[in-house]
């Protein structure tokens, strides 16, 4: 694969709900025309990739992923001439474009299953997973646990019962029909036509299990064939796993570079937390090496929070209460027993020191980094909302506009409310606010990106673990042979430290420092010793020295 094609190895990812981001026509929720008058503001923090959350026609009982038609777009969110706008004018600012996938079910108010329903000589009735009576054990938990009882439901029109892995009103597709096979790639034709740059495939862990009667094995035939389909109908599009579970399980989405281009790094997310939960490295060491092999040509997608839970199921018992204990300590901070539903800012008590070392962090792992919408200002949540929406709320780009210039309209018509009171308000919370303030997080972020972007090393190098020495400092590197290996450090811990330098320093002709919490007053090139504070990061490119002979 040329260099040029492997755009999703370097770049800057954010993550947005066309609904919360931006009104336009002030009837109170979000739309596409409202989307295209902030890209300018996208472009300028370093976007190169926007993550739309799903914008189809929808009940919308499960914030859009309950899709009853595939080839349209939400008439609260405009029409598809608008979303072609929208792709239209991100690519003019240099901005690439992936949209979900959500083919694991349909709405139950999808044709399909209206007609599935209603007649059994339909092949429609195929579509879909059926049983004439209940089987007595069911081959798996719900998804979301304390809100489904079973994953079977019993379905007055048809008289039968059927799989549902999710919510009762969304049941699952039948996988192995060729004929859905046929429906899913009309979708992707579909949209890619249009000009997207790929798909994230929604909880793809769970479109490839069996409904108990099937060869696991077959089930990944179609990421197979989806990664076929890609290939032969776009220059450069992508596909995107959402995708939890062992490192035996997350492997098999990079296999053979026949499947997945990149994935999200659930397993690294998690062991972030459980570290800056502890204030020690060693959770990070042990995620690094819980990462299953990948081919150069994929990597992996690293976040901090997003628009679900924060999930901690790949965690122990006892690591998933240390972690609540330090991040969510009350009840209703907590979902579906092994997640965390707060955003960042709030889990670190907007202690700002904390929210730069966590960036610092993402930013410098080995992959692409993706930005939840407003996470670059510190926006918080408001546990006041059911389940996973409390993270959800409208985007806060002014302090003096109504509704924190999201919408005009009243704040009883707006799609998701606006955080109005108390330190997470848009009084206090705010794009514009933040960008007249030169120390904001805002510009923080903005120089982040801007680093991250000129360090190539990181999406695209060699990465290794490096030993510190100190419980709480944790240290990587990643090299491109040849050329030149960034280093960074962390400290985890509330105390400055002092470290002895890495022999990977001794190696190199040139050290520059790219990034770090303070000034330090001891440079690493002048002193055989390295200060961090509180909290505190730093960056380091080191060149490589020349050796007798003239080689590197």
């Amino acid at each position: 694969m040329r260099e040029k094609d492997l755009w999703y190895k370097s770049g800057v990812w954010y993550a947005l709900d066309v609904e919360t981001f931006q009104d336009s026509d002030g009837d109170g929720t979000g739309d596409f025309q409202g989307l295209i008058s902030r890209l300018d503001y996208l472009a300028t923090l370093g976007v190169t990739c926007i993550w739309l959350l799903p914008f189809y026609p929808s009940p919308g009982r499960d914030n859009g992923y309950d899709v009853m038609d595939y080839y349209n777009v939400d008439e609260r969110l405009g029409t598809l001439g608008d979303f072609t706008a929208f792709v239209r004018e991100a690519k003019e600012r240099g901005m690439r474009v992936v949209v979900d996938l959500v083919v694991n079910h349909t709405s139950e108010e999808h044709p399909w299953f209206q007609e599935a329903r209603r007649d059994k000589n339909s092949k429609y009735y195929n579509y879909y997973i059926w049983r004439k009576e209940k089987p007595e054990e069911s081959h798996a938990a719900p998804m979301f646990g304390g809100e489904e009882d079973d994953i079977w439901s019993y379905d007055e029109v048809a008289k039968e019962y059927y799989l549902h892995r999710f919510y009762s009103h969304q049941p699952d597709l039948k996988i192995m029909n060729p004929e859905v096979h046929k429906e899913i790639f009309n979708i992707m034709g579909f949209w890619l036509a249009l000009g997207v740059a790929g798909f994230r495939i929604d909880a793809a862990h769970i479109l490839v299990q069996t409904d108990s009667e099937e060869d696991t094995e077959d089930f990944y035939e179609l990421l197979d064939d989806m990664r076929a389909f890609i290939n032969t109908h776009s220059e450069n599009g992508i596909l995107l796993a959402e995708a939890t579970g062992p490192p035996e399980i997350i492997g098999n989405f990079f296999q053979d570079d026949h499947r997945m281009h990149i994935a999200f790094n659930f397993l690294m997310n998690q062991h972030v937390f459980h570290a800056m939960a502890l204030q020690e490295a060693a959770p990070l060491k042990k995620g690094f090496d819980l990462l299953p092999s990948k081919p150069e040509t994929c990597t992996w997608l690293n976040f901090l929070r997003h628009h679900d839970e924060l999930t901690l199921v790949d965690l122990e018992k006892d690591e998933i209460q240390e972690t609540f204990d330090a991040f969510a300590p009350e009840k209703d901070m907590q979902i579906f027993g092994h997640g965390i539903r707060r955003r960042l800012a709030s889990m670190l008590e907007n202690d700002r020191q904390r929210i730069e070392l966590c960036y610092s962090l993402m930013f410098s792992l080995p992959g692409t980094p993706l930005i939840q919408y407003g996470a670059e200002i510190g926006m918080g949540d408001d546990l006041s909302l059911p389940g996973r929406i409390s993270v959800r709320t409208a985007m806060q780009w002014s302090s003096t506009s109504v509704n924190g210039g999201f919408s005009t309209a009243p704040s009883q018509n707006l799609v998701r409310p606006v955080i109005s009171e108390g330190t997470y308000g848009y009084k206090q919370v705010s794009v514009m606010k933040q960008q007249r303030d030169t120390s904001s997080l805002l510009n923080w972020m903005e120089r982040i990106i801007r680093i991250r972007r000129q360090s190539h090393e990181i999406g695209k190098g060699e990465w290794r673990v490096l030993d510190t020495g100190n419980k709480a400092v944790f240290a990587h590197s990643c090299t491109l042979p040849s050329v030149s290996t960034i280093v960074a450090f962390h400290n985890l811990g509330k105390e400055a430290v002092s470290l002895g330098i890495p022999d990977i320093f001794s190696k190199a002709s040139e050290t520059l420092e790219l990034l770090s919490d303070q000034a330090y007053s001891h440079p690493v090139s002048n002193e055989n010793v390295l200060e961090l504070g509180t909290y505190g990061y730093r960056w380091f490119r080191l060149t490589p020295g020349v050796q007798e002979g003239g080689e590197q």
